[in-house]
């Protein structure tokens, strides 16, 4: 209101403003960011990672992936099948009709057999597509999976780097990668750039360990917090995992729960990482076996750069506390965002006028942070000086 001189543009106006000018939006974002740098709001080192699903004008009946199109065109053949048996059945006078039901019937099966010619049709684009997805209404938006347990949604996951001393986002990306796995190294860098520092702490929860992700970051002098997904059949079947075997390092073997020596046996390439294999000769005679084992042998594989991961844990175990500080950290912003867009999210269509729509909210955000930290007049001051 104060930039604009309490002018009220109505929708159309700031429509086109903000789809006429995206690349502008983005830097006026990153460049209030440069001033908070300027003003001293960045005195600590540690940032944290975090990615969001947020929706797009994409109705997940509009989106559509293998399994949806097997199950939809499933759907319409039970449907056509149906109908075919209602009206044999009024053929053969077994069912009372009148001329009415049986032309509604017909207008049914012609409008299921219209769906289906669309759908075929649109099977060839889906085969076309690089990641076996199409969506009808915003071509850049995918079906990604929620926190909810079995849902999902037609969006883009939102990466934002959030400094832990006065919560504003210095970093963000709009994606449309389901995944936050690939995403640690380059949000990073881009926290550490936006911070003007050598030296950054990132923290960031389990959906982002990715053992060259993690190396990627400690070659580039970043410091990740990334706690290891705790997943796997032994830990699930309550059997010994690979935390209760204790690599040593100097004699490159692991001791198992029983007293045991593990020592490496051949290396193998797996998705181009080089993986060693252990396991100790005592297995099959031993007396814990069946709480670290179905097989004869209880093999262990380790990367070839697996002492990043050992130190990453190592600080983990030494920072009891950062992952609640991640918490505290990059999820209110998430939050107070969504609340502000609603429960329709983006308005815009196509990934850059997206991205230039979440930058305007990241810029919002940051005002009214900054306005709560300095004070309105103090800022309005700073931004004159």
């Amino acid at each position: 209101m104060w930039l604009v001189g309490r002018l009220a543009p109505d929708f159309k106006t700031i429509a086109d403003f903000r789809a006429g000018n995206a690349a502008a939006i983005k830097n006026v974002c990153r460049e209030f960011i440069v001033l908070c740098r300027r003003w001293n709001l960045f005195t600590e080192a540690t940032v944290a990672i975090d990615g969001s699903k947020f929706k797009a004008v994409n109705h997940r009946d509009r989106n559509f992936t293998a399994g949806k199109m097997k199950t939809r065109m499933a759907l319409i053949e039970q449907s056509i099948a149906e109908y075919l048996e209602q009206l044999d059945r009024m053929d053969r006078r077994e069912t009372p009709s009148t001329p009415r039901q049986t032309a509604r019937l017909k207008e049914r099966l012609a409008t299921l057999r219209d769906e289906m010619g669309r759908l075929e049709g649109l099977k060839a684009r889906l085969a076309a597509a690089p990641d076996g997805q199409v969506s009808l209404t915003d071509p850049d938006a995918r079906s990604m999976a929620s926190q909810g347990k079995g849902t999902g949604i037609v969006g883009y996951n939102v990466q934002a780097v959030v400094e832990t001393e006065h919560h504003l986002i210095v970093a963000h990306e709009v994606t449309n990668a389901g995944s936050d796995r690939h995403q640690l190294k380059r949000m990073a860098e881009q926290g550490r750039e936006a911070l003007g520092t050598s030296e950054l702490t990132a923290l960031a929860d389990r959906g982002y360990y990715s053992g060259e992700e993690l190396k990627a970051c400690a070659d580039a002098g970043i410091v990740p917090l990334v706690p290891k997904a705790l997943t796997g059949p032994s830990r699930a079947a309550g059997r010994f995992t690979k935390r209760d075997f204790k690599y040593d390092a100097k004699r490159d073997r692991y001791r198992c729960p029983a007293g045991e020596y593990a020592i490496r046996r051949f290396t193998s390439l797996e998705k181009g990482m080089a993986i060693h294999k252990y396991w100790s000769s005592a297995c099959p005679r031993c007396a814990l076996r069946s709480k670290c084992t179905t097989s004869d042998y209880r093999r262990i594989a380790r990367w070839e750069h697996e002492d990043v991961l050992d130190a990453l844990q190592r600080r983990l175990d030494a920072q009891p506390m950062a992952m609640q500080q991640r918490r505290g950290t990059v999820e209110h912003p998430f939050g107070t965002i969504k609340a502000w867009m609603g429960a329709t999210h983006f308005l815009c269509r196509r990934l850059p006028r997206v991205s230039a729509e979440m930058s305007l909210h990241v810029l919002a955000y940051n005002l009214k942070r900054v306005m709560q930290i300095m004070g309105i007049r103090p800022l309005i001051e700073a931004l004159r000086a």
